[in-house]
């Protein structure tokens, strides 16, 4: 993208503006996992990599090991249309399977960084970021999962975007 993804602007708000908005009525405190002092601005807690520059296997581990409740949900910056609809569909899933892995899917593309993740994953992840195995969806695959698929009316809130030309793409 050029630019910090989270920062950038769609339809008049930032990808974290929209994202915020489908997560407010579902979790009463999210927590940001960035260094970015740009994201300040969200006045909401921030908590840098424990180790840094090891990629989303990084930030997961960073969000469980600050975690307070037994499952946390993961959402990548990128995806400017999620609802909260999608968010609580994730989150029963996930309640019904609690030890497991739950992340979306659309049928062809998995989205495991749209995703709610057991505390239970926390030395796995740990182990991964020692040993610099950064590889999420192979460690994911690892451990107890299951992959949820959204029909077709969800499938547009998961689009993530990564380009310009998706990002023009996306009106």
């Amino acid at each position: 993208m050029g630019e910090e993804k989270g920062l950038v602007t769609f339809q008049g708000k930032s990808f974290l503006q929209w994202i915020l908005e489908a997560v407010f009525p579902v979790v009463k405190n999210p927590v940001l996992v960035t260094k970015n002092p740009s994201y300040g601005v969200f006045q909401l807690q921030m908590l840098p990599d424990l180790i840094e520059d090891k990629g989303p296997v990084g930030g997961i581990f960073t969000a469980l090991a600050h975690a307070d409740s037994d499952l946390v949900l993961i959402l990548s910056c990128d995806i400017p249309k999620i609802t909260a609809e999608v968010v609580c569909f994730l989150l029963d899933k996930a309640r019904h399977e609690p030890t497991r892995i739950t992340f979306l899917s659309d049928g062809k593309n998995d989205y495991p960084l749209i995703g709610v993740y057991p505390q239970s994953c926390l030395p796995f992840f740990q182990k991964s970021v020692l040993n610099g195995e950064l590889k999420l969806r192979q460690l994911v695959e690892s451990l107890p999962h299951q992959r949820v698929e959204l029909n077709s009316d969800g499938i547009s809130s998961i689009q993530n975007i990564n380009t310009k030309t998706e990002l023009i793409g996306l009106s």
